[in-house]
């Protein structure tokens, strides 16, 4: 085999040579050689088409558009879809993700143009070029309860730290606040802000769809958009937490339930565009809470522990959703896990008890709506809204945040929204677990900073957004 690709190699040098420039003449382009319908390959013409074609997968992407230049049989093996689509399923990002990614997340996404399903073959030749210049990006998913940030051409968050609202005094403004906490940010991560682009992923806040809420995100976005271009950030791409999660799940149009540090969000997004003239619910419940009824459960056990990462160490080990709780009730759940330096811990009804709370508030002392009925009302908004020709886009339902990992969520969650629902409503409904667990938002990130197109249709750079504040004038006061 080493052999036979030498001869290859040799093939392509001995007639890329016969269109050199001679040495001493002026540099000028060399007309390109004559294409027959089959260039000869000399020594290699008895050798099948299938197997030069994994020659060529052998010699890798850069030997192969090399070879394009040498004759019409070359230049046709080395343009084989199949061929580029080999070595695009070589790099980092799974094969499935690149697809979905290149097919709806390539567009001009400022306007919310995506493609369709309907699109015509992709040229993967063309998307392997294209994502093999794309810089290099700094995602940096603000959260609810903590930050995740880390390169785009890494296969995960590379750190965490808190939140920006708990950086710099809570009185101090909020570009302040910003500023300290984008700074500390590219610190740990021994970066200059002036070499790479930054993806934000914002977190859901003034879900309404009042005047006010509209004016309080435009504001949060601009001062954002402020700080960055302050920091000499060449381009910026910010987009909803809830948006990305159901990107990572291979979605464009769905419902997203974010169960974040304090509350749980109930989202609508219809193309990649969070629909709050149809309305965000939002329920009590949140991580915190489900973390503070556990450390309740296990008190009255007299089960001793140090702090309250203990307690949630032991949810995330322990702990799940029980398809019908009346009957896990009578059941024998005793379970153990081991919390490095604090021992063994063992629970019982407490391993269930503790998310029952997403959908029987009143358990842990909480008022409002379950899970499962906030859900419901938001795909019974949705069905109503009669906005779209498409009626069945909310009937895909994506789980995000950390607390949406617990097992059998998905599972109980769609079992009670088919209680709840009409049959024309429920019919079809799909209820997706996170698909990157506690990371999905950054992941859904990652896939759009990968996209050949990223620059040109998800960032603005600091001369867009000054002529926007200039043509529409900025919506917030006394930031500086």
């Amino acid at each position: 085999m080493t052999q036979l690709l030498r001869k290859v190699w040799g093939s392509v040098l001995a007639r890329g040579a016969a269109t050199d420039t001679p040495p001493g003449s002026p540099r000028r382009r060399a007309a390109p050689p004559p294409f027959v319908e089959f260039g000869s390959l000399g020594a290699l013409d008895a050798v099948p088409i299938d197997v030069l074609a994994q020659i060529l997968r052998l010699l890798g992407p850069a030997d192969a558009a090399r070879s394009s230049a040498v004759c019409r049989t070359w230049r046709l093996l080395a343009s084989d879809n199949g061929l580029w689509a080999f070595f695009l399923s070589l790099g980092p990002d799974p094969w499935d993700l690149v697809v979905f990614a290149e097919t709806h997340l390539a567009g001009p996404a400022l306007h919310h143009e995506l493609y369709c399903d309907s699109s015509p073959q992709l040229s993967f030749k063309q998307i392997y070029s294209r994502r093999a210049v794309v810089p290099g990006s700094i995602i940096v998913d603000g959260g609810s309860g903590y930050c995740k940030y880390g390169w785009s051409k890494y296969a995960a968050p590379s750190g965490r730290c808190s939140t920006f609202l708990e950086f710099g005094n809570i009185e101090s403004p909020m570009y302040a606040r910003l500023r300290h906490f984008f700074c500390t940010v590219c610190i740990r991560m021994q970066v200059k802000p002036s070499t790479q682009p930054i993806i934000v992923v914002l977190p859901l806040s003034h879900p309404d769809d009042t005047e006010s809420a509209r004016a309080s995100r435009k504001q949060y976005k601009e001062t954002l958009y402020s700080v960055l271009f302050d920091m000499n950030v060449p381009a910026v791409c910010a987009v909803d937490q809830a948006v990305l999660a159901l990107y990572a799940a291979k979605r464009t149009s769905g419902i997203v339930v974010n169960i974040g540090f304090n509350t749980t969000s109930i989202v609508p997004i219809f193309q990649g565009r969070v629909m709050h003239e149809i309305g965000v619910e939002t329920v009590g419940q949140g991580a915190l809470k489900l973390t503070g009824f556990l450390r309740e459960l296990m008190q009255i056990r007299n089960i001793y522990f140090e702090t309250l990462y203990t307690v949630r160490t032991i949810k995330e080990k322990l702990c799940y959703v029980a398809a019908d709780y009346e009957e896990e009730l009578h059941k024998d759940t005793q379970a153990s896990c081991e919390v490095d330096g604090e021992g063994w811990f063992t629970l019982s009804e407490e391993r269930f008890k503790t998310a029952e709370i997403l959908f029987q508030p009143q358990i842990g002392g909480g008022r409002g709506m379950g899970l499962h009925k906030a859900v419901s009302l938001c795909m019974d908004h949705c069905y109503g809204s009669e906005m779209f020709g498409d009626d069945s886009w909310y009937k895909t339902i994506v789980l995000a945040g950390g607390s949406s990992c617990l097992p059998g969520l998905s599972e109980r969650l769609k079992n009670e929204l088919c209680k709840l629902l009409p049959a024309h409503i429920s019919e079809g409904i799909k209820v997706l677990p996170p698909p990157f667990g506690t990371d999905s938002a950054w992941f859904g990130a990652k896939m759009i900073s990968n996209v050949g197109t990223f620059t040109e249709a998800w960032c603005v750079n600091k001369k867009q957004f000054r002529q926007k504040i200039r043509r529409n004038g900025p919506s917030f006061v006394n930031v500086w």
